[in-house]
């Protein structure tokens, strides 16, 4: 029995030591790496092939660094650190410098004041930048309140050109018609069109040149509630502020709102607010138009106190609530050049106590080179 008993360690000495060699074996065939990256949707999904609609054989976290392995257009294989393989598209990673770049904002923001929460309409998706193309690192479920920060307008994304192949049903070009001879007197002049029964509307809207060039789309800057911050789509958002205020926005759409200050109505806390809109999208500016709500308790209803129209008002609007209610927002003015003005509030009338120009901060104004992307490192790698 003793000889049996040291037979069998021995032999299982053998089999760790054969696991362990195996193991080193495949540890130094492993395939090496040409890069790395980092997950940047919620879950990355990895598939089999190239293709889109190929099996998803594995799945990366967002911020999980991933090895690249392989290039072909602008899909890559990578390796997950289980050692998992797979494909994805070259948008949906990001390098070390944009995950830095994506904690920066997030920590910058967390320091901006809010503009208004506003209600997220549908399943919304979250990007590193404005741009419908960028990553999309997260996702916000319909229902979630955001806290606005910014505002920003770039080109929206342009369509696949339609291929242009020939067209052999295309019908036979027309006969060139015969030129008529010209009569030995001219025609008499045409009598004058009658006058535009629309032109009183038309004469509203002088002073705003008509815009040219391709379509605009809004994105906001947000804030979520444990901190994350990045770019949405502002159509997508629905501003917070009660219906019993709302109502009266005229068909325009609120891009911001403050509370002023409080009032008792029979029990009921009511609020006095300010509110900004905009009647159309696409602006290179942050709202249109401004206005005060004050409650007035002895006729128990909302009256505007302040209003003021066509401006150009860009974000941050300044708020200080306390016994006299103080307001400040940027104005730009016919010469070109941005005010901060400041209002108080005296009971239920606004007077204007400051004006004077604005100079935006340095982490507002655009400066330095972005960073090069995952898609375009795999482009150079591609050159080579």
């Amino acid at each position: 029995m003793p000889g049996r008993h040291k037979h069998l360690m021995l032999l299982a000495a053998c089999i760790a030591w054969a696991a362990l060699f195996a193991g080193c074996k495949k540890d130094s065939s492993r395939e090496p790496a040409i890069g790395s990256a980092f997950a940047g949707p919620v879950t990355l999904n990895l598939r089999e092939e190239i293709s889109p609609a190929s099996k998803v054989i594995a799945t990366a976290k967002h911020g999980e660094k991933v090895d690249i392995l392989q290039v072909r257009r602008r899909f890559v294989r990578v390796r997950t650190p289980g050692g998992q393989q797979g494909w994805t598209d070259s948008h949906n990673l990001l390098s070390a410098r944009q995950m830095e770049d994506l904690q920066e904002l997030a920590r910058r923001t967390a320091k901006l004041p809010s503009q208004g929460e506003a209600t997220v309409y549908g399943a919304l998706n979250m990007h590193v930048e404005p741009s419908r193309t960028s990553t999309s690192f997260y996702q916000i479920n319909e229902g979630v309140r955001v806290e606005i920060l910014r505002h920003e307008v770039v080109e929206r994304t342009a369509a696949p050109s339609k291929a242009t192949t020939l067209d052999l049903n295309k019908p036979a070009p027309p006969r060139p018609r015969r030129k008529r001879k010209e009569p030995e007197y001219p025609p008499p002049p045409p009598p004058e069109p009658p006058p535009d029964p629309n032109e009183k509307l038309k004469k509203k809207r002088r002073g705003r040149p008509k815009r040219t060039g391709p379509p605009m789309e809004d994105w906001n800057l947000i804030r979520t509630k444990d901190g994350k911050a990045g770019w949405v789509l502002s159509r997508m958002l629905v501003m917070a502020i009660p219906d019993e205020v709302a109502q009266y926005s005229e068909g325009a759409r609120i891009t911001s709102y403050f509370i002023l200050g409080d009032v008792e109505d029979e029990g009921v806390t009511k609020h006095h607010w300010l509110w900004t809109t905009s009647r159309e999208d696409g602006l290179p500016y942050d709202f249109q138009s401004f206005r005060i709500f004050t409650y007035v308790v002895r006729r128990h209803r909302y009256e505007t106190a302040l209003i003021e129209r066509n401006i150009e008002g860009y974000y941050p609007i300044e708020v200080a609530r306390g016994k006299i209610p103080r307001f400040s927002l940027i104005l730009r003015e016919a010469d070109g050049k941005l005010y901060k003005k400041t209002w108080v509030m005296e009971g239920y009338i606004c007077r204007k106590v400051a004006e004077e120009l604005y100079t935006p901060p340095e982490d507002e104004k655009d400066g330095g080179e972005k960073d090069e992307s995952i898609t375009d490192k795999i482009r150079s790698l591609l050159d080579k």
